[in-house]
C-alpha cells in the first residue's frame, strides 16, 4: 500500500514474529510493539511518537489498536477538519448541526427532522451485499440513535465501467445488500442516483442517507453525565467481523485487497429492527442518559465520543460485554464492527425497567462499565488493565494536518463544440446505463412501506408525507463529479445547487443539507486541492441558498494501485411542502406549453452529450450564479400553483428533460425547430423546464416580466412522438430503449 495500511487481522499477524502471533491468538499475551506494527495500524511514525510522548511510555497492543482506530481519517477527519470548520452549519431551522450521530432540523408542528448521509466504500468493494447492507444498517441506528423513527433512505451509488469485470457483481451485490437490508427493517427507499465511470473500476462508492421523525422536545444526545453512571450494552453479541473496519476504510486499495474481507461487518436487520423498538420504547421510560451508536471502530469510538462530550473519563469491564465467539482479546472486543449494537448511560434506579424492555425484544443487555470523574479511558479484561489512556486525547488531540494543496488549473475553454442530430444525441445518453432508466435498481427496493410516500425514485427528489400532518418532507441526493474534477469549487457549488433545485422543482421549500466527500488520497497535493475547492464551493452555495450543512461524512483514500476516483461530495438535501396541494406534479398534461426559466447559453464543457456520444471530458463545467439560482428557486415556489410540472435542467440538458418530463407524462413533446446541439444539451446551470396550459403560461410570462427573471416557451407537450429541433422518433421506441438499457447492459 501506499498511504496507509488497512488495519485487518490479517495485516495485524503478518506484522507479528511467529511467537508472537502464537501466543497472541492462544490469547496468553500480547505482542511487542515493532515499527512494522505500528504501520500495520496505519499511524506513521510521527503519530506514533505523539503517542508516546501522550503515554510516556511504550503502549499496549490494546492501546495501540484504540489509537489507531480514533485516529483514523475515518473517524478523526484528520485531513478535513480545517476545511469542514468553513462550512454553514447554523440557521433558525437547525436545532443540532455537525458532531452528533444525524444533525436535526425544525420543521414545525413541534416535529423535527434527523438525517445523516454515510459512506460504506471499501467494505462494499470488498464485499458487496454486507457492504452495502452494514452501511444501510448503520446509517439507520445514526438516526434512531437519536430518538426517531427513521421514516425514509436514499442511496447513491458509484460504480466502474458496465464492462469491467466487477462491475456487474458490484452493482447487483450492493443493490441487493441496500434493498435486503431496507426492505426487511421497513424503511422506503425514495431516492437516490447511479453513475458509472471508469475511475470506479477499483473502488465504487456506496452512499447511505435515512431521515427520521422525532419530538422537537425529545432529541437524544450522546455526551455521557454523572459520576458513577453505568455503561450499558445493547443489542447484538460482540464478534469478530469487522475488526479494523474504521482504518481499513482510511486506506488505498491494491492487490492485497481480498485479505481484507475479515474487516467487513455482517448485518441482521430484524435484529436492528428488533433494536430499535427497544431503543425507542427505552427512551420513552426516561432511563436514557446518553446513547450512542456503536459504528466506525465499535465499542472504542462510542465510549470514547460518549465521555469526551461530557468531560467525563469511562471505565469499561469487557468480561461483561456479550460475544458470540470463544477467546476473543480485548484488542478485538474494542475494534470489533459487529452490527446492531448500542452504548449507553443509564439513570441507575430504572436498570431493572430497562433490563426488562430489551428481555422483552429477546436483545443482550449488560452493564460494562461506569463513568468516572478522571479524564481516564480504562480498559479491564480478565482481571489485566489492557489499557489506561487520557481519555479526551484519544478524540480531541487526534492529529490534525493543514496538508499542502494544489490548486486544480482551469481547463481552456470548449472551442471544437460537436455537432449531432438531436435524437442521436439522445439516444446517446439513454442508451447507457447511466442515463438510462433505473427502474432495475428501484424495483428491488420497497418505496411504499410505511404507506407515506407520495413520490417515488426517478422523478428528481423522494416525497412522502408527515404521517398526521398535512405536511410533506422532500429528499435528493446529487452531484456531478465530473464538473468537480474539472473545477472543484464550481462543481462543489453546483452539486449543492442541483439539490436545491430538485427540491424546489417538487414544491419544496430547501431546509438543510448532508454531505458525503468522496475523495483519493489526501497527502497527494492535487487531491488535497480538489476536497479544499470542494468544500469553498459547497460552503458558498449553502450559506447563499440558506442550506446549511447539518451532519456528513468524509471517506478519503479512494484509490486503488494509485488511481483515484473522480472527486465526489455527495450532497443530501430535505425540503419541507405545507401541504398535498403545493406539490408541484411531475407529469405534464396533454397541450401544456414547455418553458424553461433561466438563460440558455450552450454551455457544452463537461457536459453528458460530450461524455455520452463523444468519449470527451473537456472544457471547464458551467458556472454558478448563486443568485440567480435563488430567484429562480423562489419564482418556481410562488408560482406553483400554475404548474403542471416542473423539473430542474442538469445533465443532458433540455434535451434530457424534455424527454423524461414527457416520458412521465406518457406523451410526446415537441421542442422549437430552431434548437441545436448546444442550446438542446447545453447545461447551463439555474435552470427549470416548466410544464403549464395556455393560461397559466401566459400568467407565468407576465409573472417572470414582473419579477424580473428570463422565461421562454420552448415548445409543447403532446403527441406521439418525440421532436428535438428537426429531428424526431417514436415515444414508444425511445421510451423502450430508455427502460431496457440499464438491464440490458448490467442485469
Amino acid at each position: 500500500m501506499t498511504a496507509q495500511p488497512g488495519e485487518d487481522r490479517v495485516a495485524v499477524l503478518r506484522a507479528l514474529s511467529p511467537g508472537e502471533r502464537s501466543a497472541y491468538q492462544a490469547h496468553m499475551t500480547e505482542p511487542v510493539i515493532t515499527p512494522e506494527l505500528v504501520a500495520a495500524h496505519g499511524l506513521s511514525p510521527d503519530e506514533y511518537d505523539r503517542i508516546l510522548r501522550i503515554v510516556g511510555r511504550t503502549p499496549s497492543f490494546t492501546e495501540l489498536g484504540i489509537f489507531s482506530a480514533m485516529w483514523n481519517e475515518h473517524c478523526s477527519y484528520k485531513s478535513s477538519k480545517k476545511w469542514l470548520r468553513t462550512l454553514p452549519t447554523t440557521g433558525p431551522q437547525v436545532i443540532c448541526g455537525p458532531g452528533e450521530n444525524a444533525g436535526v432540523v425544525d420543521i414545525g408542528d413541534g416535529l423535527a427532522l434527523v438525517f445523516k448521509m454515510e459512506s460504506h466504500n471499501h467494505p462494499s468493494y470488498i464485499e458487496p451485499y454486507q457492504g452495502a447492507a452494514t452501511g444501510m444498517g448503520g446509517i439507520l441506528r445514526d438516526v434512531f440513535t437519536m430518538g426517531a423513527r427513521p421514516v425514509a433512505a436514499m442511496n447513491a451509488l458509484s460504480f466502474g465501467q458496465p464492462e469491467h469485470p466487477r462491475t456487474r457483481s458490484l452493482v447487483h451485490g450492493v443493490v441487493a445488500g441496500i434493498g435486503g437490508y431496507a426492505n426487511a427493517f421497513g424503511v422506503p427507499c425514495v431516492g437516490g442516483e447511479v453513475r458509472f465511470h471508469p475511475s470506479y473500476n477499483g473502488n465504487c462508492l456506496v452512499n447511505a442517507f435515512a431521515a427520521g421523525l422525532a419530538r422537537a422536545d425529545a432529541i437524544f444526545y450522546s455526551a455521557a453525565s454523572g459520576v458513577g453512571m453505568p455503561v450499558v450494552y445493547l443489542g447484538a453479541r460482540t464478534g469478530r467481523d469487522g475488526v479494523g473496519g474504521a482504518t481499513m476504510a482510511s486506506a488505498e486499495f491494491d492487490d492485497t485487497i481480498e485479505e481484507k474481507r475479515p474487516t467487513v461487518q455482517v448485518g441482521d436487520p430484524f435484529n436492528e429492527k428488533r433494536l430499535m423498538e427497544a431503543c425507542l420504547e427505552l427512551m420513552q421510560s426516561g432511563a436514557v442518559i446518553s446513547i450512542q451508536d456503536m459504528g466506525a471502530a465499535g465499542l472504542t469510538c462510542s465510549a470514547v465520543e460518549m465521555g469526551d462530550k461530557g468531560g467525563l473519563g469511562i471505565r469499561l469491564n469487557l468480561d461483561a460485554v456479550p460475544v458470540r465467539e470463544e477467546g476473543m482479546t480485548a484488542y478485538e472486543m474494542m475494534l470489533s464492527e459487529s452490527q446492531e449494537r448500542m452504548l449507553m448511560v443509564l439513570h441507575p434506579e430504572k436498570e431493572s425497567q430497562a433490563r426488562a424492555i430489551f428481555d422483552k425484544w429477546d436483545l443482550d443487555f449488560a452493564i460494562v462499565g461506569e463513568t468516572i470523574a478522571e479524564d481516564r479511558f480504562v480498559v479491564v479484561h480478565e482481571g489485566r488493565t489492557m489499557a489506561d489512556l487520557p481519555l479526551r486525547t484519544l478524540s480531541g488531540s487526534a492529529p490534525e494536518y493543514d496538508r499542502p494543496w494544489e490548486a486544480t488549473p482551469p481547463l481552456p475553454p470548449l472551442t471544437d463544440a460537436p455537432v449531432i442530430d438531436a435524437i442521436d444525441g439522445l439516444r446517446a445518453l439513454i442508451g447507457q446505463p447511466h442515463y438510462a432508466s433505473k427502474h432495475w435498481v428501484w424495483r428491488q427496493y420497497d418505496t411504499q412501506v410505511m404507506a407515506d410516500t407520495v413520490r417515488t425514485p426517478g422523478q428528481g427528489a423522494g416525497v412522502i408525507r408527515v404521517h398526521g400532518t398535512d405536511r410533506l418532507l422532500a429528499f435528493t441526493s446529487d452531484v456531478t463529479p465530473r464538473y468537480v474534477a474539472a473545477d472543484p469549487e464550481e462543481g462543489g457549488k453546483q452539486a449543492v445547487a442541483e439539490a436545491f433545485r430538485n427540491l424546489v422543482a417538487c414544491g419544496a421549500r430547501p431546509l438543510a443539507a448532508t454531505d458525503n466527500l468522496n475523495f483519493g488520497n489526501p497527502e497527494k497535493p492535487r487531491i488535497m486541492g480538489q476536497i479544499v475547492g470542494a468544500i469553498r464551493g459547497i460552503g458558498a452555495a449553502c450559506a447563499a441558498l440558506d442550506m446549511p450543512i447539518v451532519s456528513g461524512n468524509v471517506s478519503l483514500y479512494n484509490e486503488t494501485d494509485g488511481q483515484p476516483i473522480l472527486p465526489t461530495p455527495t450532497i443530501g438535501a430535505v425540503g419541507l411542502i405545507d401541504r398535498l396541494e403545493d406539490m408541484i406534479g411531475a407529469a405534464p398534461r396533454d397541450g401544456d406549453l414547455a418553458l424553461v426559466l433561466g438563460r440558455t447559453r450552450g454551455h457544452l464543457g463537461q457536459s453528458a452529450l460530450l461524455a455520452c456520444a463523444f468519449g470527451r471530458e473537456d472544457g471547464p463545467p458551467p458556472s454558478v450564479d448563486l443568485d440567480a439560482e435563488r430567484r429562480h428557486g423562489a419564482f418556481v415556489l410562488a408560482n406553483r400553483t400554475l404548474l403542471s410540472a416542473a423539473t430542474d435542467l442538469s445533465d443532458g440538458g433540455l434535451a434530457l428533460a424534455a424527454f423524461e418530463m414527457a416520458v412521465a407524462g406518457g406523451i410526446g413533446v415537441t421542442i422549437d425547430a430552431k434548437r441545436k446541439t448546444a442550446s438542446l444539451f447545453g447545461e447551463d446551470q439555474g435552470r427549470y423546464l416548466l410544464a403549464a396550459p395556455f393560461d397559466a403560461a401566459e400568467a407565468l410570462m407576465v409573472a417572470a416580466g414582473q419579477a424580473g427573471v428570463p422565461l421562454r416557451t420552448v415548445g409543447r407537450f403532446g403527441g406521439d412522438r418525440i421532436a428535438l429541433g428537426r429531428s424526431a422518433a417514436p415515444l414508444d421506441d425511445l421510451r423502450a430503449l430508455h427502460a431496457s438499457a440499464f438491464a440490458d447492459a448490467l442485469a
